[in-house]
């Protein structure tokens, strides 16, 4: 089959469109013929090595996160799926690879696709609409009428997630640049930051939970706007020991981690709050609960620009210039 791989761990490194084997399907797993997967800021951190410690993949490596498609063939275990059912996944982290013809996928990180979305969009979704879940329902508890601030507004993450927030009936506040202050409030923000204009540090008080993702600035500052018993998440580190220990890694890394979040662990005990890192993972009964949002027209999908599969490198350079509203998508056919 035709995958687009990288041969070694780099920034430089472009990735190429090659021939690679068609995926082994085990008992429990189903054979996917993907139609469209979209670019998420992680395939450029896998790319670069980032987390090489923690995910050691083999090369060559299919790159790819997430995925819309159709099924092809289910293993012998296999009760939910049947050949011709359109689905969509964000397949486990030890077995990616969304930016080929196929992919065999374990039958729990899957779910079947929003009937009213097309491919393209259904396959915008699983990796961010997982992220915003497992912060905004799963860690944070978030209830009607509390604040949360959702740093970077207009990404992948944060057009779902500020849709997601206002769902669960809280108050949103998000940041963004200039160009997309109006574009997020129609999202349903509730207050924008503009952050070439305004210090969201200087301007927000007494927010119930934050959502980070971007850099350790911005981290530390977000401490500041929580009120005593608020809860700052993070999704782009530093990852912390309880996470270690759920992935099931080795002692010397752990205290590596340990070290690392520290700070901000440190930082948040003294505020009177707390700090969480959350590495979302594959898990297709939160997908299909998903799934429901978006049938329902509670939550819409955000897609930006849409490249054919042989493009995929000028794709993930788009993401990586940060111009990027909402999601990046491939299409294979």
């Amino acid at each position: 089959m035709k995958a687009f791989i990288i041969d070694r761990y780099g920034k430089k490194e472009v990735g190429r469109i090659g021939e690679m084997p068609d995926p082994e399907v085990r008992d429990d797993d189903v054979l996917i013929q993907i139609h469209a997967a979209s670019i998420n800021a992680l395939d450029s951190k896998i790319k670069s090595g980032e987390f090489k410690l923690i995910l050691p993949y083999r090369f060559p490596l299919i790159l790819g996160n997430d995925l819309a498609g159709r099924v092809v063939r289910v293993g012998a275990r296999v009760r939910s799926f049947k050949p011709g059912d359109e689905v969509y996944a964000r397949p486990d982290d030890d077995r990616i690879g969304t930016f080929a013809e196929f992919i065999a996928v374990k039958e729990s990180s899957l779910a079947l696709k929003p009937r009213n979305l097309s491919m393209v969009e259904a396959a915008s979704l699983p990796l961010v609409a997982l992220t915003a879940w497992q912060v905004l329902v799963e860690t944070a508890k978030l209830k009607k009428g509390q604040k949360v601030l959702i740093h970077a507004g207009s990404g992948g993450v944060g057009t779902i997630a500020i849709q997601l927030a206002k769902h669960l009936g809280a108050f949103v506040a998000t940041t963004t640049s200039t160009a997309n202050v109006a574009w997020v409030k129609a999202l349903g923000a509730d207050v924008v930051i503009d952050y070439k204009q305004q210090d969201f540090a200087t301007v927000l008080r007494d927010y119930d939970v934050v959502l980070n993702s971007l850099g350790n600035g911005e981290l530390n500052k977000s401490i500041q706007i929580l009120k005593p018993g608020g809860h700052l998440i993070s999704i782009s580190g530093p990852p912390t020991p309880a996470f270690a220990i759920a992935r099931g890694l080795a002692w010397p890394l752990r205290q590596v981690l340990r070290l690392l979040s520290l700070g901000i662990r440190n930082k948040a005990k003294k505020h009177g709050s707390h700090y969480t890192f959350v590495f979302m993972r594959a898990d297709g009964a939160q997908l299909r609960e998903i799934a429901a949002l978006f049938e329902s027209g509670a939550i819409r999908p955000v897609v930006d620009k849409v490249f054919p599969f042989q493009d995929t490198h000028k794709a993930l350079a788009y993401v990586d210039s940060g111009r990027a509203k909402g999601k990046v998508v491939v299409q294979m056919a």
